[in-house]
């Protein structure tokens, strides 16, 4: 379980993001929905320990990640968090195997490697490299990756970003059945509303950094006007 309490952010401009209090349940998907620069990808990045908060705490299974030390957090994420954010990078002059079994560097058992990369069907591309694949097929390579870890918290911006439509269920699909399967907690940022309503167990409104709804996606969905004017 995943709570937020009193949590704040300040960067160098000045701008500062503080957010209610939230909490995400344990086996749980979610999905943020938010104009840009509300505060969705600060948030994520913050819960994986990519950034650290001014103020507030991160509470991960009762246990204060924002005030441990970033070697703590490190070995904390590199052991149960599996993340992809918008910006994700990959090294264009290694394969797709390649990159992914990097993460052995870091003790990270990736024996699932092979079957993730054929569910999101990027397999005959395993030993290509990264610069000559499409964006698409970047995407799916990363995804796969991520997904072979079998992270117990799942964080994904944007995953699928770019694809078309028989790529986007695919990707949501399997995250989907991931979560399912594995009891994992999975927090996602999209934009789609059929993806959320397809895929997601809970759905998380925000405005600036504020929660404006949360609940079921059914439930979320009646409010209409209120969504609209996000």
């Amino acid at each position: 379980m995943i709570e937020i309490r009193n949590l704040g952010k300040q960067f160098q401009n000045e701008t500062e993001i503080e957010y209610h209090d939230i909490t995400f349940q344990t086996g749980k998907s979610y999905m943020l929905l938010g104009a840009s620069g509300c505060g969705k990808s600060t948030l994520l990045n913050m819960i994986a320990g990519i950034l650290s908060p001014t103020k507030g705490s991160i509470l991960i299974d009762g246990k204060d990640m924002s005030a441990a030390s970033q070697k703590i957090k490190d070995k904390f994420r590199i052991e149960k968090i599996g993340y992809i954010f918008q910006d994700f990078k990959l090294i264009n002059d290694m394969t797709v195997a390649d990159n992914i079994g990097i993460l052995r560097l870091e003790g990270v058992d990736i024996s699932g490697m092979d079957d993730m990369l054929k569910t999101l069907d990027i397999y005959e591309k395993k030993n290509a490299k990264i610069k000559h694949l499409s964006g698409g097929q970047k995407r799916r390579a990363a995804i796969a990756g991520i997904i072979a870890m079998r992270p117990e918290l799942l964080i994904l911006d944007e995953p699928a970003a770019g694809l078309d439509p028989r790529g986007r269920d695919s990707i949501f699909k399997n995250i989907s059945e991931y979560q399912k399967k594995s009891g994992s907690t999975v927090l996602i940022v999209s934009h789609s509303m059929e993806d959320m309503a397809r895929y997601c167990d809970r759905l998380i409104v925000m405005s600036g950094a504020k929660i404006l709804l949360e609940g079921e996606c059914r439930e979320i969905f009646t409010r209409a006007d209120e969504l609209s004017a996000v």
